[in-house]
C-alpha cells in the first residue's frame, strides 16, 4: 500500500475487532489518520496485517495482548506474541505505549491525590494485573500499604493474593518457571481449585476501596463486587462508562487522556501520534519530548463519576464495656452471671481486659447532605474502666494500638477513641504518635454536644429562665472543670449564663483556667471550688465531666428541683440509682448526635438507631470532610477546633438527637412529669 501524505497510525490489536475504527484527527495542529484493526487473538492474522500496512503506516502501535488473554481469545505467552509482531514491523517506527503509559499512570495518581487529599489514604487496593499497572501501584504505595495483586490467580490459577514484595518475586523467578510448564500439564493441576480461587478474588474485590484494572479485567465482576469502588483504568469510552455505572462504580480515573471527541484511543496510539508528530524513532523520543507534547496538547487524565459525584471515606472507632453490667448483656456471660457467684464475674472482668481487640460491627449508610458518604468499623477492646485504671497506661496503649492495626487493615483513614480509652494516660497523645493512622479523641465535639444537649434540655423543661439570645438567667456549674472536656464546657458556659462555678481538686489548674476565661470574656462572673457541695443547691444547670470511673462526684439530693444535669463522663458520673432518687431533676446523658442517612447500620451501642455518641460523631464528621488528620488529642482542647467541628457537623447534617437519660429517650410526657415535680418542689418551704 502506498504511503499517504497524511501520517497514518496503525493500531494492530490482538484484542476484539468490535472496536475497530478508521478516522482522521488533528493533533498538535497537524492532521493524522488513525486505523485500528483488531484480530480477536489471531497472532498470524496480526502479522499479516502488519505486512499489508508496512508501506502505508507512519507508525505502528502493537496492542491488546493482555486484553485478549484476559477474555480468553489469546493463549500462550503474550509477551512472545508482542515480540513477534514488533519484529514484523521492520524499519517502521513501532510502539506498545509503555513509556507514555508509565508517565500517565504515575501522573494520574499524583494529580488526583493532590486534588482530592486523602482519596488513596490507607485504601484497600486490588490490582488485577500488577505487571501491567506497576507504575500505578508504586505511586499508590506512597499512600497505602493495603495493596494486593491478583496476578497469580488470574494468570496461573494459583490460590494466592500477592502483596507488593511477593509480586516482585512472582514476576521474577516464579513466573519464569511457571511459563515453562506446558498448558496440558498446568491446566489439569490448577483446575480443581479454580472455583475457590475465583471466590478468593471476588471476596478481595468486594472488600476493596480501589481497583486497578483494564476494562476487560473488570467485566468478570458485577454490581455486588464493584458497587462503591474507585476504579483506575485506561481508555474509557462513553459506552464503557455507562456499563461501569450499571455495575455501581463510583469513580473512574482514566489514565489515558482522550483528546478526540469521536474516538477512544489507548496510550500506544497516543505515543504513536507523538512519534509521528516529531518524526522520531521510539528510541529517540525523550522524556522532554513527552512532557513537551503532553503540555502542548493540554493532555489531562480524566476523573469521571458514572452516577454523579460521590466520595466515600472510612473510619474506625474504639469502644469498650463501661461496666460489668455491660458484660452481663453478652452471651454466654449473661447466662453465666445468673448462676455464678460475684467472685466469678469479677474474675471474668479481669480476664476480658486481656482479650485482644476485635472488630465489633460494620457501620454503613452514613450520607451527608453534600453527597459524601462514610463507612466504618467499631473495634472493641475488653477492659472496663475499673480494669483499665488497675493497670498502667501502657497496658491500654498496647490494646489501642492493636485496634489501630485492625483499623488499618480494614482500610480506615482515621480512628477515634471512645469512652474511657480517650482519657487514659495522656489522652491520646502517645497513641497518636505510635498508631499507623490519624487519631482523635472526639472531645471537641463531645464538649460541643454536651452544651448543645444542656441548652435543649433547659429549653424543653422550661423551668429556668432563658433570655431571647438563649442565655441562661441563672447559675451553672462544671464538675471536673480542669479536664479536657470540662474546660471547654466551662468556656462555653461562661458565655451562656449569668454565673459560673468551676469545680476541680486541681487548684492551680483551676485558677489558671479562671484567669484565662476571664481574659477572653471579661463579663463572665466565675467562681472556683475544690468540691461542689457548698454551691450545688443554687445551680440551675450542671455539667459533670470527670474521669472518676464511678466514684461519687456530687450529692444529687442537694440539687435544686428543676435543675438540668448533663453527664458527659464515660462511665457516667451519676448512677441510675442516684438519678432515680430525684425525679424532679432532669439528668441528660451528654449530647448524642443523630447521624445523617436514612438506612444506618451500626450494631448495638446502647443508643437508638442512627444515633451516636458525640466523640464517635466527631470521627465521622472528619471522615465526611476528608480531614484524615490527628484532630483532638491531649488534655487541652483547642477552642478553635471546638467551633470548627461544630460547624462541620452542621454542614454534614449532624443534629442533636432526642435527649436521653439512664432509662432511654425522654418523651414529652417524661419531661412534663419532671417539670410538674420540679415546680411543686420549688413551692415547698425549705426544709420540709
Amino acid at each position: 500500500m502506498p504511503r499517504e501524505a497524511v501520517p497514518v497510525i496503525v493500531d494492530v490489536s490482538l484484542a476484539s475487532s468490535d472496536r475497530n475504527y478508521d478516522t482522521t484527527v488533528d493533533f498538535l495542529e497537524k492532521p493524522f489518520r488513525i486505523v485500528r484493526i483488531g484480530t480477536d487473538g489471531d497472532v498470524d492474522r496480526a502479522e499479516e496485517l502488519i505486512k499489508e500496512w508496512t508501506d502505508t503506516a507512519s507508525v505502528f502501535a502493537i496492542t491488546g495482548a493482555r486484553d485478549a488473554r484476559t477474555v480468553g481469545i489469546l493463549s500462550g505467552d503474550e509477551r512472545a506474541a508482542l515480540r513477534r509482531l514488533e519484529s514484523a514491523t521492520g524499519d517502521t517506527p513501532t510502539t506498545n505505549g509503555h513509556r507514555l503509559r508509565d508517565v500517565l499512570q504515575e501522573w494520574t495518581v499524583r494529580k488526583v491525590a493532590a486534588e482530592r487529599s486523602g482519596l488513596f489514604s490507607n485504601a484497600r487496593t486490588v490490582v488485577l494485573g500488577g505487571s501491567n499497572h506497576r507504575r500505578t501501584a508504586r505511586v499508590l504505595r506512597e499512600s497505602t500499604e493495603n495493596i494486593k495483586f491478583a496476578d497469580a490467580i488470574l494468570t496461573y490459577g494459583l490460590p494466592s493474593m500477592l502483596d507488593f514484595d511477593a509480586l516482585e518475586r512472582f514476576l521474577g523467578v516464579s513466573k519464569w518457571m511457571l511459563d515453562k510448564v506446558p498448558d496440558v500439564i498446568a491446566a489439569p493441576v490448577t483446575a480443581p481449585g479454580r472455583r475457590f480461587n475465583q471466590s478468593m478474588l471476588r471476596r478481595a474485590v468486594v472488600e476493596a476501596d480501589v481497583l486497578v484494572a483494564t476494562y476487560d479485567e473488570l467485566m468478570m465482576f458485577h454490581l455486588e463486587e464493584l458497587a462503591g469502588k474507585t476504579l483506575i483504568t485506561s481508555s474509557v469510552s462513553d459506552e464503557r462508562l455507562e456499563e461501569l455505572n450499571h455495575r455501581g462504580v463510583d469513580l473512574v480515573l482514566d489514565d489515558t487522556p482522550q483528546p478526540f471527541p469521536d474516538v477512544t484511543i489507548n496510550a500506544a496510539v497516543l505515543e504513536a501520534l507523538m512519534l509521528a508528530a516529531t518524526g522520531a524513532e521510539e528510541s529517540s523520543l525523550t522524556d522532554d519530548d513527552l512532557l513537551d507534547m503532553i503540555t502542548s496538547a493540554d493532555l489531562q487524565p480524566r476523573e469521571l463519576y458514572p452516577g454523579g459525584y460521590k466520595r466515600k471515606s472510612r473510619f474506625a472507632f474504639v469502644i469498650h464495656p463501661l461496666s460489668q453490667e455491660y458484660l452481663r448483656n453478652v452471651e454466654p456471660l449473661n447466662t453465666i452471671s445468673k448462676v455464678a457467684p460475684q467472685v466469678v464475674m469479677d474474675g471474668v472482668e479481669k480476664a476480658i481486659a486481656y482479650a485482644p481487640a476485635f472488630k465489633y460491627s460494620h457501620v454503613t449508610g452514613i450520607v451527608s447532605p453534600t453527597g459524601d458518604e462514610a463507612e466504618g468499623w467499631l473495634i472493641t477492646v475488653g477492659g472496663t474502666p475499673k480494669q483499665l485504671l488497675a493497670h498502667d497506661p501502657e497496658f491500654t496503649y498496647k490494646r489501642l494500638l492493636q485496634a489501630a492495626d485492625i483499623a488499618k487493615k480494614l482500610g480506615a483513614q482515621i480512628m477515634g477513641l471512645g469512652a474511657f480509652t480517650k482519657v487514659v494516660g495522656d489522652a491520646g497523645v502517645t497513641v497518636a504518635k505510635r498508631a499507623p493512622l490519624p487519631i482523635t479523641t472526639g472531645n471537641s465535639y463531645s464538649a460541643s454536644g454536651a452544651l448543645w444537649a444542656l441548652h435543649d434540655a433547659i429549653r424543653r423543661l422550661g423551668v429556668s429562665e432563658v433570655d431571647e439570645q438563649g442565655r441562661l438567667r441563672g447559675k451553672a456549674m462544671v464538675v471536673g472543670a480542669t479536664g479536657a472536656i470540662g474546660s471547654v464546657c466551662a468556656r462555653l458556659l461562661a458565655m451562656a449564663c449569668d454565673e459560673l462555678w468551676m469545680v476541680s481538686p486541681e487548684a492551680a489548674k483551676l485558677l489558671a483556667l479562671k484567669a484565662d476565661i476571664e481574659s477572653e470574656n471579661p463579663r463572665a462572673t466565675i467562681y472556683v471550688a475544690a468540691t461542689p457541695d457548698e454551691a450545688l443547691p443554687e445551680m440551675d444547670a450542671i455539667v459533670t465531666a470527670t474521669s472518676g470511673a464511678g466514684k461519687r462526684v456530687l450529692d444529687i439530693m442537694q440539687v435544686k428541683p428543676g435543675a438540668v444535669i448533663t453527664d458527659v463522663a464515660r462511665p457516667l458520673d451519676l448512677s441510675a440509682e442516684d438519678v432515680a432518687k430525684r425525679p424532679d431533676v432532669l439528668v441528660v446523658e451528654s449530647g448524642e448526635i443523630q447521624l445523617p442517612g436514612d438506612d444506618i447500620h451500626m450494631g448495638n451501642i446502647g443508643l437508638p438507631p442512627g444515633v451516636a455518641y458525640a466523640c464517635l460523631a466527631e470521627t465521622i464528621v472528619l471522615a465526611l470532610e476528608g480531614r484524615y488528620e490527628t484532630f483532638t488529642i491531649g488534655r487541652n482542647i483547642e477552642w478553635p477546633k471546638v467551633k470548627e467541628i461544630y460547624k462541620l457537623g452542621l454542614k454534614h447534617g449532624m443534629e442533636l438527637a432526642t435527649i436521653s437519660g439512664v432509662n432511654g429517650v425522654f418523651t414529652d410526657e417524661d419531661i412534663a412529669r419532671v417539670r410538674d415535680l420540679a415546680l411543686a418542689g420549688r413551692e415547698e418551704p425549705a426544709g420540709t
